[in-house]
């Protein structure tokens, strides 16, 4: 079983969140995302409990994670959708926990 904890400092909003995701087979992952003031991250976190292997494969516009964090109401540059995919790709041995940034110039 794989544990991942991700701290998401999404910007200039300032609600900072963790999403924890932990591996319950081969096929899907628990993901709990704490810690965020944000009304919108709140209802994305009551959504989405669980990740399968399928639903990081499936297109953007079909994607479970995308859609749920639409209905949300969830900005369009937020990155905890993605880091929920991040996560989630890790705890499945999808791919290497690595940190991403995205940085102004």
């Amino acid at each position: 079983m794989k544990s991942f904890t991700l701290d998401v400092n999404p910007g200039i909003c300032g609600f900072t969140c963790r999403i924890e995701s932990v591996s319950s087979d081969k096929k899907n992952t628990r993901i709990a995302i704490t810690g965020s003031e944000c009304s919108m991250i709140q209802k994305l976190a009551e959504t989405i409990t669980e990740v399968s292997f399928q639903d990081i494969f499936v297109p953007l516009t079909r994607n479970q994670i995308f859609l749920k964090a639409e209905q949300a109401g969830c900005h369009l540059a937020c990155p905890v959708p993605v880091a929920v995919v991040k996560a989630s790709e890790a705890a499945l041995v999808l791919a290497l926990p690595k940190d991403v940034t995205i940085n102004f110039t």
